[in-house]
């Protein structure tokens, strides 16, 4: 593997300077959500192969460039597993709910342990680039192959800019009687240059037998479980993984838990730093860092990894984000909207109240990328009450038929996992308007609708 690695390395290098030299792939803005102030960093999703949407940052792509604008990088890409990932969709049914599952993306390589290398280097390479000087970035792996992106992080950031190999140890199902149980993943942490943002973070240090030491000028303190100081933090940490009861769980199978993010994102970044993640998976990386006043960039190649990260968004009331795409990527079709009726009520004062009544939405189950024994579940949910499929429903008042300006949404009820059938808007009045509807169903599939009112 060390002749291969070499020559990862050479080919490499010449890939990405060869990328440099073309056009970059355009960027395509499709929503818009919440408000939106040019003049003002905005949050941003970008859908779409990842290498070439960081080349286009690196350049700017008709905005403002990102090259050494970065102050901290987490990714947790594929570790080499050979497995396929599915997310479960929860439906309700006959008072009850049922599971079905979708594929969510594949971890396999053609040419195993090589094309996973060759992919990753090229992609730290421009990363590389991204990082302010006071940056830093985490990459999250576990025992497949870790030990060959060390070699790759050493060789591209220099072994002297590595800080810590980072033990994130979790309890979960399954133990082995043939070797130890394998309960921890590794985050390797390296930075720009020397002069890197760290801020301590402290943990519990337990005194011996949980009694006070009373020692001059040593705060203690006591818990339930006894005395303690507070120290910086150590290079293990035992973070609980988000478990099947948890209240985290989005149903996005490699979800990463908020404590682990936060952990990172507190000691490795400033307030209005920019924070990326270019394995975006299912948002941990936006979330907590929009919940500690940090701007955020993420990009992914799935379409679940967008829909999970703007439910997400909604439930802790993002102030609003930029959903781009690059150039050739697409969402699957969605299915059919059906509208019952549309009631009209004009106030004083210039306002309008619009009633949208939904009666249903029809989707061919056929053509649906999902396994038989689910099938028949779907049918029977789009005969009892086929609004229980659509996932998120974002309304743009003023639709130009372009830009998708989403001012109001709403998502399945995590209780009764349907949308509200009935959506009032209150606008100014108009003579005539159109009014945008977008649809994201619980497969991932996007439509759009235009009402004239």
């Amino acid at each position: 593997m060390l002749r291969e690695i070499v020559d990862i390395i050479s080919e490499g290098k010449r890939e990405v300077e060869n990328l440099l030299k073309e056009d970059t792939k355009k960027f395509e803005t499709v929503e818009i959500v919440g408000e939106y102030n040019e003049e003002k960093l905005t949050n941003r999703f970008i859908s779409g192969d990842n290498i070439y949407i960081m080349n286009a940052l690196l350049k700017g792509n008709g905005c403002t460039s990102m090259k050494e604008k970065i102050d901290l990088i987490y990714i947790d890409p594929p570790f080499l597993s050979k497995a396929d990932y599915n997310s479960k969709i929860v439906l309700p049914l006959d008072d009850e709910l049922v599971t079905i599952e979708n594929f969510a993306y594949s971890d396999t390589w053609k040419e195993g342990d090589i094309s996973y290398l060759k992919m990753l280097y090229k992609r730290l390479l421009l990363m590389r680039e991204l990082l302010s000087d006071r940056g830093s970035i985490y990459l999250h792996l576990d025992w497949h192959v870790v030990h060959y992106a060390k070699v790759l992080m050493d060789e591209i950031f220099g072994e002297d800019m590595f800080l810590n190999e980072i033990i994130w140890s979790y309890k979960s199902g399954g133990v082995s009687k043939k070797y130890f149980s394998r309960k921890h993943d590794t985050i390797l942490l390296y930075s720009k240059t020397k002069d890197y943002i760290f801020n301590a973070q402290k943990e519990k240090s337990y005194n011996r037998g949980f009694k006070p030491y009373r020692f001059k000028g040593v705060s203690e303190y006591e818990d339930e479980m006894g005395w303690y100081t507070l120290v910086n933090m150590k290079d293990v940490w035992n973070i609980d993984m988000v478990g099947r009861t948890s209240s985290e769980r989005v149903g996005y199978g490699t979800q990463k838990p908020e404590k682990l993010l936060e952990r990172i994102i507190l000691a490795s970044s400033d307030e209005d730093s920019i924070v990326a993640d270019f394995f975006a998976g299912s948002g941990t990386t936006a979330v907590v860092a929009e919940k500690y006043n940090r701007k955020w960039i993420l990009s992914d190649l799935g379409y679940t990894s967008l829909q999970t990260t703007k439910k997400r968004l909604m439930d802790i009331e993002s102030e609003g984000f930029i959903h781009e795409k690059i150039e050739e990527f697409s969402v699957p079709k969605g299915g059919k909207l059906k509208i019952h009726s549309i009631d009209k009520k004009s106030f004083e004062f210039d306002t309008k109240i619009i009633s949208i009544n939904l009666e249903g939405y029809e989707i061919d189950i056929d053509n649906i990328p999902i396994e038989e024994k689910y099938k028949d579940i779907l049918y029977k949910v789009m005969l009892k009450d086929s609004l229980a499929l659509i996932d998120i429903i974002s309304i743009d008042p003023d639709y130009d038929g372009k830009i998708f300006r989403s001012r109001w949404q709403s998502k399945r009820d995590r209780e009764s996992y349907k949308i509200p059938d009935k959506i009032e808007l209150e606008l100014l009045k108009k003579p005539k308007r159109s009014i945008g509807i977008k649809i994201i169903d619980v497969f991932g599939f996007e439509s759009e609708y235009i009402i004239e009112v």
